[in-house]
């Protein structure tokens, strides 16, 4: 059934954008994602535990093939105003996510011209006045660079995402909104198709970005590593494929202010097929760091696991073999306080604050982030002056372990 947002009259919705506050610009963030079709699938809003957080991402509206329009397909949008409305409730901003890994097939081309720019920021204060959201993120991570395999790419995607967002800015919704976007730990590609060495006028027109520290190791790999290494500059030149730390560096070296950027945290882990052979040290029982693993023989991982089928853009994909913190407990592999359940086999590695486990018996290894990974990350915050965290998804913690463990490290 439509909401009735949806069947406003265009005054009414001035009415509702008069309600949008003026987007702050200091206060720390303690936010997460919402993943709209997990609602139906364990984790209703009933369960999101509002008080906790400051900040959330309702996921994913996403672009179409037309400028004109936001698609809420496949994430509940009848949900959206009651998202809206209890986040208020609870002294929350709401905000919406835009795009995502499988929503970024039109963002090129919906910022390749001017009149597709204008065009879509219509289209973006439209959808935050009907819905009446405090802000909105960008989550286009590979401006010219292929992301899930059939994205528009256009060399100026940078120059043009700059553009749009500096339009989006002036528009007198735009003006009140907390704009904020998602990205990967190197900054967005410039025109020949290296990261950009000066993207200081991302800062001018947004309120954050979000560092998306996590899957940067995964089946895509020769070897097993940490789905989100805090730390790398410790590690061998090899393991060194980005880290929250490098993540910062690029980023701030490029011109984005420490204060204006957000660690992105994961609340899931990866997992590989990983014979005893290489799974352990030699005539050990030690866990061996960087084993092989069988790509051929991807594992299944929790109930919300990405089943095998095409993607959007039509290849084939096995499953994904993810697993949600509380996955973890589900399966076997923790204890209900998130400990290494008794016969599974556990290492953490001090350079990247990342756990493992084994099951010697399914030879299932997963790398993900525990309580004590997530306070280090908190205190990395603290410690370095960044604005605060953002975890993906609120649905994946289990009894809110890596939340208060994280909230602990930054100090809130």
């Amino acid at each position: 059934m439509l909401s009735i947002f949806a069947i406003l009259p265009l005054f009414a919705l001035s009415a509702i954008c008069a309600k949008i506050p003026a987007a702050s610009s200091t206060s720390p963030i303690a936010a997460t994602w919402y993943a709209g079709w997990h609602a139906t699938k364990g984790f209703p809003l009933s369960s999101i535990n509002w008080e906790k957080y400051n900040t959330i991402y309702y996921s994913f509206a996403i672009p179409t093939s037309s400028v004109d329009s936001l698609s809420l397909d496949g994430s509940d949008g009848d949900l959206l105003p009651e998202f809206v409305s209890t986040a208020h409730a609870n002294g929350v901003e709401a905000h919406i996510a835009i795009g995502g890994w499988t929503g970024s097939l039109y963002f090129s081309s919906s910022f390749a011209t001017a009149a597709n720019r204008t065009a879509f920021v219509k289209t973006v204060s439209d959808f935050a006045c009907k819905y009446n959201v405090d802000g909105v993120q960008f989550d286009w991570e590979y401006p010219n660079r292929q992301g899930v395999g059939c994205n528009t790419i256009n060399k100026d995607d940078t120059a043009n995402f700059l553009a749009f967002l500096q339009e989006l800015r002036l528009d007198p919704v735009g003006a009140k909104l907390t704009i904020s976007v998602s990205v990967s730990l190197l900054p967005f590609m410039d025109a020949s198709g290296t990261p950009s060495t000066d993207v200081s006028g991302f800062a001018k027109v947004l309120d954050y970005i979000i560092l998306m520290n996590y899957d940067v190791w995964g089946s895509w790999d020769s070897t097993v590593g940490p789905n989100a290494p805090l730390n790398d500059t410790c590690a061998t030149t090899a393991n060194q494929q980005g880290s929250a730390v490098s993540g910062v560096k690029a980023w701030s070296n490029a011109g984005i202010p420490i204060e204006q950027l957000v660690l992105g945290v994961a609340a899931y882990g990866h997992s590989f097929n990983v014979a005893h052979a290489d799974a352990f040290v030699s005539d050990t029982k030690k866990l061996a760091a960087s084993p092989t693993f069988n790509a051929s023989d991807k594992p299944l991982g929790d109930v919300w696991d990405n089943t095998s089928g095409p993607d959007v853009c039509g290849v084939y994909q096995p499953s994904g073999g993810t697993f949600r913190f509380w996955g973890l407990v589900d399966n076997g592999f923790l204890t209900e306080k998130g400990k290494p359940v008794g016969g599974i086999h556990y290492r953490y590695d001090e350079c990247s604050q990342t756990p493992y486990v084994y099951n010697e018996t399914s030879q299932v290894m997963i790398s993900y982030d525990n309580a004590k990974s997530f306070d280090a990350k908190g205190k990395y915050i603290k410690d370095t002056g960044l604005r605060g965290f953002a975890m993906w998804e609120t649905g994946g913690d289990y009894n809110n372990i890596l939340l208060d463990a994280i909230s602990k490290g930054v100090g809130y």
